[in-house]
């Protein structure tokens, strides 16, 4: 069993097969950040099939259920008995995007690190997330998006942010398979990353808490 076959099953929506897999991997002593980076990967291969037009919305809803039966078998292993607090995150996919995937992987990561972490779903408008921010008054954002037209819809989110005189008042990251340095300048985004591991260090690097 090889971390491949695991993103094949993942792929090929074999949710037998990838939930053995996975017991598989936690019963032999998988890092499960590496478990993680290999449903990152699977996510980003699934998102371009919907893209392409070979999956459809019911794809993604039944990976989205895979993930997570996969999810709460990895949660006991990246929480920590007792961690210092280090911070607020409003977490959200935004408009147009309904993957909920990667998002989950890093808010686990996250509320490991010891982080707050308030969860608004997937197919947030900008102004879901304005409420948010005036609501919990987080220390940093968290746009999430696997497709393609997610980039326009982090940047409308941006500015929406801005013209709602709350820009300064948050730092912001966006991430999924599409984002990179371009989008990060293309969005005005404080930080960028495409992979949970990284946007995790890359949000205590926003506030300090590294």
């Amino acid at each position: 069993m090889t971390s491949e076959d695991f993103i094949k099953a993942l792929v090929g929506l074999d949710e037998e097969k990838a939930l053995e897999l996975a017991r598989e991997r936690i019963e032999k002593g998988d890092d499960p950040l590496k478990i993680l980076e290999d449903m990152r990967k699977a996510a980003d291969k699934i998102g371009k099939k919907f893209e392409d037009g070979e999956y459809f919305v019911s794809d993604l809803i039944l990976t989205g259920e895979i993930f997570n039966e996969i999810m709460e078998m990895l949660k006991p292993l990246i929480k920590k008995k007792k961690v210092k607090r280090k911070g607020k995150v409003v977490a959200g996919t935004v408009e147009g995007d309904i993957h909920d995937i990667g998002k989950n992987i890093v808010i686990a990561l996250l509320e490991a690190e010891g982080f707050e972490v308030i969860d608004i779903g997937v197919d947030q408008p900008p102004e879901a997330f304005i409420e948010a921010i005036k609501k919990h008054k987080p220390d940093i954002v968290s746009l999430s998006g696997l497709l393609t037209e997610a980039i326009e819809s982090m940047k409308n989110t941006i500015d929406a942010i801005k013209e709602a005189g709350l820009r300064d008042k948050v730092k912001i990251i966006v991430g999924g398979g599409r984002t990179n340095e371009e989008v990060k300048e293309y969005t005005e985004a404080d930080e960028w990353a495409d992979d949970a591991a990284t946007g995790v260090k890359k949000m205590k690097k926003l506030i300090g808490a590294d």
